[in-house]
């Protein structure tokens, strides 16, 4: 099937946002006087938006005092550190680049804060994405399909003319709730395995992959 638009989820996807999470969330903790996370149990903890985030990485979770203010020191820290090691994986720049000389619109749909997607997309990908959004007040975030949608529709497409492309569980959930086909990429995130139970109906092993199936 011909694609009119690639639409694609940030961190694990298009960039390796995890050292600087796993850094941002250590940050916090050690503000607070909480034990430091490694870098795998941010791995697992990240893809359900910042409160879950930082829910999952302090020890009561949402229903410690301490909770809102966490959340509120880790954004500060991430939005000026979130580009201090992060980087899009090898094959992404390229591949963006080549979808866009063939037409396809690229758009980001990303559970991490609304700003810090459109920072991030402005200082790695610059004009080959055309729209990012990320997770904002009143717009339920994935696996909802509101976000993917909105996109959808800003584009003035349908979603058989889109496909989602993610590296997460909700990542399928969300495409499959806003009727899209998804590719599910294993360089990110989540293994091959969680993808499989999760439902991922095609797997793709690297950037040069999408190409070549979106550009038969």
């Amino acid at each position: 099937m011909t694609y009119q638009a690639a639409i694609f989820d940030l961190d694990g996807t298009l960039l390796n946002t995890l050292p600087d999470l796993h850094a941002s969330v250590n940050a916090t903790l050690s503000l607070y006087g909480f034990p430091e996370r490694s870098e795998d149990e941010i791995r697992r903890a990240v893809g359900d938006g910042v409160g879950m985030l930082i829910a999952r990485s302090i020890p009561e979770g949402a229903n410690d005092p301490r909770y809102e203010d966490c959340l509120s020191a880790f954004r500060e820290h991430y939005a000026k550190h979130a580009a201090d090691r992060t980087a899009p994986y090898a094959g992404i720049l390229s591949l963006l680049a080549a979808l866009k000389a063939k037409g396809i619109r690229i758009g980001v749909v990303s559970n991490k804060f609304d700003a810090a997607v459109k920072a991030l997309c402005r200082t790695y990908f610059g004009d080959l994405v055309e729209l990012a959004v990320g997770e904002r007040e009143g717009i339920r975030r994935k696996p909802c399909p509101d976000s993917l949608l909105a996109v959808i529709d800003n584009f003035s497409l349908t979603p058989k003319q889109c496909i989602y492309i993610g590296d997460s569980e909700q990542d399928i959930l969300t495409a499959r709730a806003a009727g899209l086909d998804c590719l599910s990429v294993t360089w990110g995130f989540r293994s091959r395995k969680a993808l499989l139970t999760a439902g991922a109906t095609q797997l793709i092993d690297s950037p040069a992959d999408i190409l070549s199936l979106l550009c038969k």
